[in-house]
């Protein structure tokens, strides 16, 4: 049956009955010969030679011969060599055939339809890649078809219009069909093209497949092509012809998808007008926002400087108002001290008086007693005096016992004792030893860095209980998630040292015509004599040398060489006249005193507002990055969760640890779960949001950090010292020179700011040294450059797998409608089981497919090979053609790769 794939599938699907019906419908249309041996028939059809009557009867003959010819091209392959005569004569048959209006035995040959058979025949022909090319490559075989359309059968003028309409959405073919259509204006004698085509569809309104036919063929001419002018163009044509009111009067409902697909494709050129109109303004519209974003960014980097500013001004505050309240602490401690002492001292001082007065009231009873006893001869001595620590009242024979000595000190406790706390050095604050914890599963380890426990003494891991967050979480969950028997690679965590750029000296060129080709070059720059130059030299007059301009000369400062070749000149008393402007100027300039000590002062004072005005910012944010990193209550949470899991983690087989190193925080992303789909530092932001979600916005809290990371502290600081020495430089230079006012305003204005600015640098090293500590580093293998860059890694890292976190959970989310959904279908399917049912499903089924391939821009119908002509035409009866923009082109066009097929 030579059926298609898919075909075949929904022909499976039939039952036995059904298969042999359709098994003998195909035996019964089947013609046995082979088509070469009706094509030699059709020659005596067109003998020119033959009678009238013998014309009749012939051509009543040749309706079963086209039909048999029909059937047998559709069911029988046919070779390269059978295409060309079968062609030519279906071609001529159909020419003489009563298309054109001339002919007077219309009537008789119409009522045979022969035309239509011919049509369908040359349609057959063209089903095959070989054949197609042959007929676009004909001179007359389109211009016949087209011309068949004058046809009386509506339904030979709808094959008409199918088999046109297929061979326009071909490469190539669009313009063939165009040139045909004029053809048919020139024969038919029109007034304009596609003239008759719209009569007939006016007037055929009765017969609805040719008006679909008709609507489709005129959608698919206007607007498979790629170019917006030419759609519009032919737009008109048929605007001119009155198909848009006659449009809007039609009210069949097959009709109305054609139409509605004519006027989706449609151009509206008054809109197109209105949207360049908007697009024009609306580009005005962006340049002028940007200009104003541009201002705005200015205006907010100028803000976020000032604010910068007040906030390093604030935070200094804050840090000398601590060292005031430590300082009052201190004191406080002490007073309370001594006040302690001397309450205790005056306690015992009255414990004192009242214990003698007690005794003395003893002795005095006692020595009543004693002269009317019997014994009054011999007194007793007197009792010794009290020692100095009083001891307890009671009898008096305690008075006599010495008192014992003080108990000997505790002595350590043993291994293995398990005491709750231990103390590693003097003066530390005992820790609290952590137990091991037991999971159920084997945890992978967490490659961290940990501290020793006597270095947490002072960091935010002495502050922090990870014990704590551990009865919050559901660590049943997070065994479950992260329990795996592979331990990823050990990370390298070597920093290497980043060294400051080293200044390479000055290279000057010795060559003296080169020398003086640069110097003649500079000066012309300036615009200024020698005399002048000089003159601005020794007032270090900056108003006059402009600063690149004496940046330009320092590169011209007089060698040994040249000095004594300009000294030996002059010795000789020759005329300076003689000399060049360059010459002239080196030898005023070598005369200067002092002349590499003025030059470095004039560049020091030119560039000292830029440096300050940009070493500012840069202290300024590595005091506020500092600052708020210590400080963040928030990034502590945050590491004491990090904290409490990794020791769950690595408790079982390195132990519990009191805290780690910053750099183990890049380790979060290396530490997967079992299945690989997350990362702990993805259940961290999970727990963080569920459990803590006032700890979400930590990184709020952090302030530029990102700023602070870009900064070189070390270079900084040189550059500061730079600025000093360049300043006490130029006080010992007014120091000599009392009455230069220049370098007096300038010592007066700058100083402050240089102060200013070495304070800044203090500070911003003193705390970015106090943040270092606090998180258990070194400043000196941790600077700056390699400190806050952790920070924003982590941040960074941490907001994206928030929101792949919460990317998941609305994928999960949408999973989960669907999978209901489906349940709801698959229950309505159930219910539904009838057999017509069950071809409307296949229907629509087979209809969303086709929109599918559609949507995706490829011809599956279309790939060089046989059968494609047929495919097309089935695709444009079941949806309606739609265009592509300008941009796209039609959608039914072929690949690049299978036109060249197709071309003519």
């Amino acid at each position: 049956m030579n059926l298609p794939p898919d075909k075949v599938r929904i022909l499976r699907q039939y039952d036995n009955e059904k298969k042999w019906e359709l098994i003998c419908d195909q035996e019964r249309f089947q013609v046995k010969n082979p088509p070469h041996t009706y094509i030699q028939k059709l020659r005596g059809f067109l003998d020119p030679a033959v009678t009238r009557k013998k014309f009749r009867r012939r051509v009543q003959e040749s309706t079963q011969v086209l039909r048999e010819l029909e059937i047998s091209l559709r069911t029988n392959h046919i070779g390269h060599s059978g295409f060309h005569g079968g062609l030519c004569r279906v071609i001529l048959l159909s020419n003489t055939l009563p298309s054109r209006r001339t002919l007077k035995n219309s009537r008789l040959v119409c009522k045979k339809d022969d035309v239509h058979v011919c049509i369908m025949c040359l349609r057959a022909i063209m089903n095959y890649q070989y054949g197609f090319n042959m007929v676009m490559s004909h001179p007359h075989a389109v211009n016949e078809i087209a011309l068949s359309l004058n046809n009386k059968n509506p339904r030979t003028k709808a094959l008409v219009l199918e088999l046109l309409a297929a061979v326009c959405l071909v490469r190539g073919g669009h313009e063939i069909i165009l040139a045909a259509f004029d053809h048919f204006k020139e024969v038919c004698s029109e007034t304009q093209r596609f003239e008759k085509l719209m009569e007939y569809f006016k007037n055929e309104d009765n017969n609805i497949d040719f008006m679909v036919a008709c609507m489709q063929f005129i959608n698919i001419v206007v607007h498979s092509v790629e170019d917006m002018n030419f759609r519009v163009h032919l737009q008109y044509d048929f605007t001119k012809l009155a198909l848009d009111e006659y449009l809007e009067h039609t009210e069949s409902d097959k009709l109305q998808v054609q139409i509605q697909a004519y006027l989706d494709n449609l151009f509206d050129v008054g809109t197109l007008l209105e949207d360049a109109e908007t697009k024009n303004a609306a580009l005005e519209r962006v340049e002028e926002l940007e200009e104003s974003i541009s201002h705005l960014t200015d205006k907010l980097l100028d803000t976020e400087n000032e604010a910068m500013s007040k906030i390093v001004e604030l935070e200094k505050q804050l840090m000398q108002k601590n060292k005031e309240l430590d300082s009052v602490r201190a004191v406080y401690r002490d007073a309370s001290s001594q006040v302690h002492s001397l309450r205790r001292i005056v306690r015992e001082k009255d414990e004192t008086i009242q214990r003698q007065s007690k005794l003395e009231k003893k002795i005095h009873e006692l020595e009543r007693r004693v002269p009317n006893g019997p014994s009054a001869a011999s007194a007793p001595p007197p009792p010794p005096p009290p020692p100095p620590p009083p001891p307890p009242p009671g009898h008096a024979v305690e008075l006599s016992t010495p008192l014992p000595p003080p108990p000997p000190p505790v002595a350590p406790p043993l291994p293995g004792c398990g005491t709750p706390t231990v103390i590693f050095n003097s003066g530390l604050t005992a820790v609290k030893i952590k137990k091991p914890i037991k999971t159920k599963f084997r945890m992978p380890v967490f490659n961290w860095v940990a501290l020793k426990p006597n270095q947490i003494n002072g960091t935010v891991f002495n502050e922090i209980d990870d014990e704590r967050i551990l009865e919050d979480l559901n660590v049943d969950e997070f065994e479950d998630m992260f329990k795996t028997k592979a331990q990823g690679p050990s990370v390298d965590m070597t920093m290497s040292k980043q060294k400051a750029p080293q200044k390479g000296p000055n290279k000057v060129s010795l060559l003296e015509a080169n020398r003086a080709k640069n110097l003649a070059i500079t000066l012309r720059k300036a615009g200024k004599s020698p005399e002048e130059i000089c003159k601005a030299i020794q007032t270090f007059d900056l108003r006059t040398m402009p600063l690149d301009f004496v940046e330009c000369l320092m590169r011209f400062m007089p060698t040994e060489s040249e000095v004594k070749v300009l000294r030996q000149y002059e010795r000789e008393r020759r005329p300076l006249a003689e000399l060049t402007d360059e010459d002239r100027f080196m030898m005023l300039f070598s005369k200067i005193e002092r002349l590499p000590q003025r030059m470095t002062i004039m560049a020091f004072m030119g560039n000292f507002s830029d440096s300050v005005q940009m070493l500012t910012p840069q202290l300024h944010a590595i005091i506020a990055a500092s600052v708020s990193i210590k400080s963040s209550q928030k990034l502590k949470k945050i590491l004491e969760i990090i904290l409490a899991l990794g020791n769950y983690m690595n408790s079982s087989k390195r132990g519990a640890v009191y805290g780690f190193k910053l750099q183990s925080l890049d380790l979060l992303l290396e530490t997967k779960s079992t299945d690989r789909k997350q990362t702990l530092l993805h259940y961290i932001a999970n727990v963080v949001r569920e459990k803590y979600p006032a700890v979400s916005m930590f990184y709020n809290e952090l302030h530029y950090v990102e700023k602070a990371a870009a900064v070189s502290l070390e270079n900084v600081l040189l550059d500061v010292r730079e600025l000093q020495r360049g300043m006490d430089l130029t006080r010992r230079e007014y120091s000599m020179h009392g009455h230069n006012s220049l370098l007096k305003d300038f010592i007066h204005h700058n100083e402050t700011r240089l102060k200013k600015l070495q304070d800044d640098a203090r500070i911003a090293q003193d705390a970015f040294d106090d943040a270092v500590k606090y998180f258990g580093e070194s400043a000196k293998t941790m600077p700056p450059s390699v400190y806050f860059p952790v920070f924003v890694r982590f941040v960074k890292a941490y907001r994206q797998a928030d929101e792949e976190n919460e990317q998941r959970k609305r994928q999960e989310q949408l999973m989960m409608e669907k999978l209901l959904e489906q349940e709801a279908m698959m229950e309505e399917q159930e219910d539904q089981q009838s057999p017509s049912h069950k071809g409307k499903r296949q229907q629509q089924e087979l209809i969303a497919e086709l929109r599918k391939r559609q949507g995706k821009d490829s011809r599956h119908v279309y790939e060089g090979k046989d059968g494609a002509i047929e495919d097309i035409i089935t695709v444009l009866k079941t949806v309606p053609f739609t265009a592509r923009s300008a941009k796209r082109g039609s959608r039914f066009f072929c690949d690049p790769a299978h036109s060249e097929d197709f071309h003519y």
